[in-house]
């Protein structure tokens, strides 16, 4: 099983995820314009997750139309999404050359493994508030990732966490099946590895790209901020022992 994450938290609320409590079982029902504004933000999030894995060949992506049909987005969310980054200064237009990644952050191994299920950070009670639980189509970039063929179904599952009642994340995972139906089967009452020791899913090592960017608008009203401060971005890959 392999599972793809991205997860947005302000400053100063650290507990990035949570502890027991009621299950939060309904997805509550998106305005239009809601709704337009999250398609957005996930484009930027795998569109930003991609690149910064270095999925794009030579560090050029591919024009709109080419994103529109991968990542079956309109040409509006597409500009929108690219226009985010560029103000991140992650990418940039060269005229004549097209789009080109601009920016390569360092990396290096943690070698210290640590438990993600027990301490004081996992002891609140606050149940995540779930945004989304739905079956979409893999593009191309998030396939390589998971490891499977573009287009394949998985289970996008996004949700904002909480922290003794105020928000403290957000979360959009992608899992492959048949692990994403032990998941859908197993009450989410607490943090994100909590619901995969629940559903007896096992993890290998896990690959995290972390840094720190503005809050966009969508992010910020859900974590109750005003738009603009900084918040810390996670990327995670979290593939089973056997690497699948």
């Amino acid at each position: 099983m392999s599972n793809v994450s991205v997860m947005s938290a302000p400053p100063g609320r650290n507990g990035a995820f949570l502890s027991s409590g009621a299950v939060s079982m309904p997805v509550p029902r998106r305005r239009p314009g809601v709704r337009r504004g999250e398609d957005v933000r996930r484009l930027r999030d795998l569109l930003r997750a991609a690149l910064l894995a270095h999925r794009f060949p030579e560090g050029a992506l591919p024009s709109e139309t080419d994103l529109m049909s991968a990542y079956g987005a309109t040409r509006a969310a597409v500009r929108e999404a690219l226009a985010m980054l560029r103000s991140e200064g992650l990418i940039e237009r060269l005229p004549g050359v097209g789009t080109h990644v601009m920016a390569d952050p360092p990396r290096t191994e943690m070698d210290e493994a640590l438990g993600v299920t027990r301490g004081p950070m996992y002891a609140v009670t606050t149940p995540p508030r779930v945004l989304d639980r739905s079956t979409v189509p893999a593009p191309v970039t998030l396939a390589e990732a998971l490891g499977v063929e573009p287009g394949t179904p998985v289970l996008r599952l996004e949700y904002v966490a909480m922290t003794e009642g105020l928000p403290s994340a957000v979360a959009t995972n992608y899992v492959v099946h048949p692990e994403a139906q032990r998941l859908l089967a197993t009450s989410f009452h607490g943090h994100w590895y909590q619901l995969m020791a629940d559903a007896g899913v096992v993890l290998g090592e896990s690959e995290f790209v972390i840094d720190c960017v503005p809050a966009d608008a969508g992010t910020a009203e859900l974590l109750g901020l005003a738009a603009g401060p900084r918040c810390s971005r996670w990327s995670r890959r979290s593939p089973t022992p056997a690497g699948a």
